[in-house]
């Protein structure tokens, strides 16, 4: 899917760039967030007339098996900075 690709190259520039540091809490929101926009696209897109947003038709197993939506989420320490401590 082509909007998987282009949503994994702006997600994983964008954790790439905040991963050092504290911002896991920040990395849970969006990826709450991602998860629900994206199911709502996919139950918009089956034309379903269903208020719910999708969460038993598409797993979290589908959205990151089989679409292969980005996942790498963990913060890192800085490299480094151990001397500074």
């Amino acid at each position: 899917m082509k909007l998987i690709a282009k949503l994994n190259a702006a997600v994983a520039g964008w954790v790439n760039y905040f991963r050092v540091g504290n911002a896991s809490r920040a990395f849970s929101e969006v990826r709450d967030y991602l998860e629900m926009k994206v199911r709502t696209l996919l139950t918009r897109r089956k034309r379903r007339q269903k208020t719910s947003v999708g969460w038993r038709r598409w797993s979290n197993e589908y959205l990151y098996g089989v679409l292969g939506l980005f996942w790498d989420w963990k913060t890192r320490p800085l490299t480094g900075a151990e001397g500074f401590a």
